[in-house]
């Protein structure tokens, strides 16, 4: 098998007729770690959704490959079977369902086998107190009622107790203080090793601080327009996008 997790080529995606990706292209390697930058309404958003399958999303030309095979076609739930996962940028508030229980259910859903309950607990509460969360949130609705940063370590809880193979984190430490923003990224780092992959949005660096940067791309307009490795992230913090924008009018 190809060491090449996801392959993405001249993608064109958008969402009621209007066209968002424009001919986006990326390749993600087993074990690495990418950073989407770019102005908002530059389409990081939808193609994280498009990668995930959302359904509001119509995928209108290029090619999307996961280890080899094209998922274009696949719903989100045969896509998270296959070992995609979506951290949202705002997570959904769902009366009625424990977050322990959605875990559980989610990971006999993705793995198709019976989760036993003792094991699951005894790793759920371990995951919990690495992510300084109080056992009883696992009893509590999903993210009712939760705060910012509580709904954020609750997506990260589920990021661990999944164990995918290519962790889509959309701006997952965004609306964070300092002290959240450390145990997201530790939470991520907990997570990533050499089998596993992640593709971060992010316009606060500091949760990169625990992770080897791969690589770095810049998308605006629907298009990847700039690539390099974790130098650029630091170059745009000093600089922003403008340098880059003009650059792109005078082409």
């Amino acid at each position: 098998m190809s060491d090449k997790l996801l392959e993405i080529k001249d993608l064109h995606a958008g969402v009621e007729d209007k066209e968002i990706l424009k001919g986006l292209s990326l390749s993600i390697g087993k074990g690495e770690v990418h950073v989407i930058l770019g102005p908002n309404g530059s389409g990081k958003s939808t193609l994280m959704n498009v990668i995930m399958g959302h359904p509001k999303y119509e995928v209108t030309g290029g090619s999307l490959d996961f280890e080899g095979e094209s998922i274009k076609e696949l719903p989100t739930f045969e896509r998270a079977r296959r070992g995609l996962f979506l951290s949202f940028q705002t997570p959904e508030e769902i009366p009625g369902i424990t977050l322990g229980t959605m875990i559980r259910t989610s990971m006999q859903a993705v793995s198709g086998k019976k989760v036993k309950l003792l094991p699951f607990r005894k790793e759920l509460k371990a995951r919990l107190e690495e992510l300084k969360m109080k056992p009883e949130y696992a009893e509590r609705y999903l993210n009712v009622g939760f705060s910012g940063g509580e709904k954020k370590r609750a997506e990260i809880l589920q990021l661990l107790m999944l164990n995918p193979k290519l962790a889509l984190l959309d701006e997952t430490d965004s609306g964070l203080d300092v002290d959240a923003v450390q145990i997201v990224s530790e939470g991520v780092a907990k997570f990533h090793n050499d089998e596993n992959s992640c593709i971060i949005i992010t316009h606060n660096t500091r949760i990169l601080e625990k992770l080897k940067v791969d690589r770095v791309h810049v998308l605006m307009n629907g298009k990847i327009v700039e690539e390099g490795g974790p130098e650029l992230v630091d170059e745009i913090n000093r600089r922003g996008f403008t340098h880059i924008l003009d650059a792109q009018e005078q082409k």
